[in-house]
């Protein structure tokens, strides 16, 4: 239940928002106060609702019980308390939604890295149907997708992928992919038609601006080499492909892509940028986590998170015991929403059950 003293917390926090905004400063500090402001409007417009509300069952509590008040206003307000008092039970779970603790980097892009796992070549054209999964369900989002890099395999597969996908709340809901993905089906090139099972690892990080993670240059070593195609063929002829290791961690990042080096230094540096951001998130959540079970999408790399199971056509995501006999709709693209909302409803629940424990 959300006390009256929280309510008043958070609207004089707004307020001292709007006072700070209204006094001026730099522009950086304005950009600051107003994404602070715009995340806080609707909390405190609905906590004002909540206040209201139970202002108004109070007064019509105390015409109710007043020996003077007139019969026909007394039933009336009998009346109107039942029906306010109907609604505040929805308002005030509105309102605890909305207090709940937000990740920051929700509103963020995200870098998605797609790997084959155990399996050899099976596991490689797995994970080319999960990038291209990925790419549908962004198109459906109405996400940009931007395949960065790709390490192709002999059969149409891929070792590993790293895509830019941007749009609104992308990392909000793509977070929840991370870990490792089994594939149970009948590879093409088995004859006796023997179910394999095989895998492939998916990374999804958020994209980090330059003022979310410093990197100091000195702290890289940059190589420049000559792009190499599938099967070892040179791309071209000049040594456009760029490698960055971050000396302090040992991340390495590889980027050929493109013909000019300057593009791939630039994308090299997203990726990079994001995996020390990740890192770092990784590192406070495992911090924050070490009292209590780790929430969904704390983006374990090594967790088996779900199974496509092909004979069956069935997707289950284990760590809510969802299944659902929609695989052709899931690798379109067309069903990953429904799995994505049942991950942040469950993710929901145990946030608003541990500020429940510990309020």
């Amino acid at each position: 239940m959300i006390n009256e003293e929280q309510i008043d917390g958070i609207l004089k926090r707004l307020a001292e928002l709007e006072a700070m905004m209204a006094a001026g400063g730099s522009s950086e500090d304005f950009v600051r106060l107003s994404k602070d402001y715009a995340e806080l409007s609707p909390v405190a417009k609905t906590a004002q609702a909540v206040r209201d509300l139970r202002s108004e069952i109070a007064d019509l509590g105390g015409m109710v019980a007043d020996p003077d008040s007139d019969a026909e206003m007394q039933e009336l307000a009998i009346e109107e308390m039942a029906e306010a008092r109907e609604r505040l039970p929805a308002l005030e779970a509105e309102l605890q939604f909305a207090m709940l603790p937000r990740d920051a980097a929700d509103t963020k892009n995200a870098i998605l890295e797609v790997r084959a796992g155990t399996g050899g070549d099976e596991a490689a054209l797995f994970a080319a149907d999960l990038l291209r999964m990925y790419q549908r369900y962004a198109e459906i989002s109405g996400w940009k997708f931007e395949l960065m890099d790709v390490s192709a395999s002999d059969l149409g597969g891929i070792r590993d992928a790293v895509a830019s996908i941007t749009g609104r709340g992308v990392f909000a809901k793509l977070k929840y992919e991370s870990g490792v993905h089994r594939v149970q089906r009948v590879p093409e090139t088995e004859s006796q038609g023997r179910i394999h099972t095989s895998a492939a690892t998916v990374a999804v990080l958020p994209e980090a601006e330059e003022v979310d993670i410093e990197i100091d240059p000195s702290d890289l070593r940059i190589d420049t080499y000559r792009a190499q195609g599938a099967g070892g063929q040179h791309v071209n002829k000049t040594d456009s492909a760029i490698r960055i290791t971050h000396l302090p961690t040992g991340v390495v990042v590889t980027q050929q892509d493109n013909k000019s080096q300057h593009k791939n230094r630039a994308k090299a540096m997203k990726v990079l940028r994001a995996r020390l951001y990740d890192a770092e998130r990784q590192k406070i959540d495992g911090e924050r986590a070490s009292a209590r079970k780790e929430q969904v999408g704390s983006g374990d790399r090594s967790e088996r998170i779900r199974t496509y199971n092909f004979p069956q056509g069935r997707v289950t995501d284990h760590r809510i015991n969802l299944t659902m006999y929609k695989l052709d709709k899931m690798m379109s693209g067309e069903a990953v929403d429904e799995v994505v909302d049942a991950l942040i409803a469950d993710h929901q629940a145990s946030l608003l059950a541990d500020l429940e424990d510990h309020g």
